[in-house]
């Protein structure tokens, strides 16, 4: 690897982890709220083949991620297939739900694994109190919103467990630093295309004629499948899985904000009681567990 090659690894490092954590978590949901307002114009499934495609497409040109696909053997192939029908499955699921159900309600849901996997790694009473408090919070914002479409439901909670196998694999490719997570999420979202293809290809095809509509395609698949999850990369890399699955519970208070902000989805006060228990449960908890030593440095 070359001096200037290792220039921006060492400069991300430089930057902590939990700041890539809150940047994912602002695009996780502002770019599927500027999906539904497509809704409309595209439909859901062809939305969801258009951020999954320009998600593809940014990280073909920018890591060339294919040459991972072609010299991973074993296990490593079958994690990269995983995560890549993971990815897939979990985009179309989260925008059938998001579609049926406020965005609120879906954050909320799609929190309820990510709880189980901090609990898991709870070992002090001042972690135990932060996930009650975080719990709490999430109860209160599910609760306010438990309404919409039965179906909705059944897809929230399909993107719910979707979300928990993105954690674990998005942990285990990560493991050798940002820069290494980075070229095999590229690899996986490539595979994720050819999962969504199937069932998105046909509805998204009519934007092709349709510049504006494209363009606001692509920007969906830049906000939601790149900045969000190459910021999650960088941060599982140096950030305990128990640690990252807790400050998981600033998703649900991010969705709130986000539906105000875009879709004028105005909360209760309930729901403002619901995100503050968040905030203080994230705010509580303490990680003293070593950082790993990420390898972000090795280049290709």
């Amino acid at each position: 690897m070359t001096p200037t090659a290792g220039k921006p690894a060492r400069l991300a490092q430089r930057v902590p982890p939990h700041a890539y954590f809150v940047t994912s978590a602002v695009f996780h949901y502002l770019g599927p709220s500027f999906a539904v307002l497509l809704f409309a114009r595209v439909g859901v499934l062809g939305v969801a083949w258009l951020r999954i495609a320009a998600a593809a497409a940014v990280f073909a040109i920018w890591r060339r991620p294919w040459l991972v696909l072609i010299r991973a053997r074993g296990q490593q192939r079958l994690l990269l297939l995983a995560l890549g029908a993971v990815l897939g499955l979990m985009n179309v699921v989260f925008y059938l739900a998001i579609d049926r159900l406020p965005l609120s309600t879906v954050g909320a849901i799609e929190f309820l694994g990510p709880v189980l996997l901090a609990a898991v790694g709870v070992r002090t009473w001042r972690n135990l109190a932060a996930l009650l408090f975080a719990m709490g919070g999430v109860a209160l914002l599910t609760e306010v919103r438990l309404v919409g479409e039965p179906l909705g439901f059944v897809f929230a909670f399909v993107n719910c467990a979707g979300f928990v196998l993105y954690v674990v694999l998005g942990h285990r490719i990560a493991g050798d630093g940002g820069a290494e997570g980075i070229d095999r999420l590229g690899a996986s979202m490539l595979v994720a295309l050819v999962v969504v293809s199937p069932v998105g290809f046909v509805e998204a095809a009519r934007t092709f004629t349709q510049p504006l509509l494209l363009a606001a395609g692509i920007g969906v698949g830049i906000c939601s499948s790149v900045v969000p999850y190459v910021c999650d990369q960088l941060a599982m890399a140096r950030l305990p899985r128990s640690t990252f699955a807790l400050l998981l519970a600033l998703l649900p208070a991010t969705a709130t904000v986000i539906g105000i902000v875009v879709l004028r989805q105005v909360p209760t006060l309930t729901e403002v009681a619901g995100i503050l228990l968040v905030i203080v449960g994230v705010a509580v908890h303490s990680d003293r567990t070593p950082q790993r030593p990420a390898a972000g440095g090795r280049g290709r």
